[in-house]
């Protein structure tokens, strides 16, 4: 940090007392924690930027406040809260780690179980995704470089996009090309299905296939980051394993990372800069979007004066 950075008085006493909070493994207190000193990040966020007519069709985009000679990569990420609750700002952290990692990221609400279920909520994902391919440019973001990501049933989203898209067909709009996937902590081979909530959400029985990522895993995936911790009690770890064998044997890239004493919550806390410790998630992710651009980053093209 500059030592001229005006930010860097609030920003360390910030970091100095949430550390301990921010890496005790609770997610509504560790997310808590890390959003404190994310908003004083070098970044600008806009927010409640609308991609549908439903009240929680709302969605913000973080952008680096230092433009490069590139055209940015495109990382669309979806909350948590086992498709019931949750909210993207809870996540503010993780669209600051993206932003200052030189993304634009794109963290969309969606509407939850029971106002709708599988295909409704599915549905906002495919129509977020598919607004921030539009919109690409208005970010310095190359709509080529297309990364889908989520925590916990974010990430189950995120997989489920990718592999079945299908919901993008639903919503009339073109498949995107997606140049890659980072699953944290997620779901994505979870039958039988015991909890009557997830029951009928992804019910009738003979739909419950449908809602398993892992069903649609095919040879043209696209490469896939997976991470989780083996002391995750929300989440089986097995889920990551399963599917990374999956894509593994249709000779899909993919990476997992499963870290030892890691719970549900910590490999979201990890992105906030009081947790990056833990985990090096951020790192991660970095090096696999580094690795997995379908094409070479593409030059910005100067549009006149006042454009940011």
């Amino acid at each position: 940090m500059r030592p001229d950075d005006p930010h860097s008085v609030p920003r360390r006493t910030a970091l100095a007392g949430l550390v301990a909070l921010a890496t005790t493994g609770c997610s509504k207190l560790a997310f808590l924690a890390a959003n404190i000193p994310a908003a004083f990040g070098a970044y600008t966020r806009r927010r409640d930027l609308r991609y549908g007519s439903e009240p929680r069709q709302l969605l913000d985009v973080y952008t680096p406040d230092k433009q490069g000679p590139y055209l940015r990569p495109l990382v669309v990420f979806w909350h948590g809260g086992r498709w019931e609750f949750g909210d993207k700002n809870e996540y503010r952290f993780v669209g600051a780690a993206l932003a200052e990692a030189g993304y634009a990221a794109v963290l969309p609400d969606y509407r939850h179980y029971p106002e709708v279920k599988l295909q409704g909520f599915m549905e906002d994902a495919a129509r977020a995704a598919a607004w921030a391919v539009a919109h690409a440019g208005e970010f310095h973001a190359d709509p080529g470089r297309l990364y889908l990501m989520g925590h916990s049933s974010g990430a189950h989203m995120a997989v489920l996009l990718a592999l079945d898209t299908r919901y993008f067909v639903r919503i009339d709009a073109g498949i995107p090309p997606i140049a890659g996937v980072v699953g944290l902590s997620g779901p994505y081979d979870f039958l039988p299905l015991t909890e009557t909530d997830l029951q009928d959400m992804f019910g009738p029985p003979e739909l419950y296939a449908l809602s398993q990522p892992i069903n649609f895993v095919r040879d043209d995936a696209p490469p896939m980051l997976l991470a989780q911790g083996e002391n995750d009690d929300t989440v089986a770890p097995k889920n990551s394993r399963n599917l990374a064998a999956a894509l593994a044997a249709h000779d899909v890239p993919v990476t997992l990372l499963m870290f030892p004493d890691l719970t549900h919550a910590d490999t979201a806390a990890a992105l906030s800069e009081p947790a990056r410790g833990r985990a090096p998630i951020l790192a991660a992710i970095e090096e696999f979007v580094g690795a997995t651009a379908r094409a070479g980053p593409r030059a910005l093209v100067p549009k006149g004066p006042g454009v940011s």
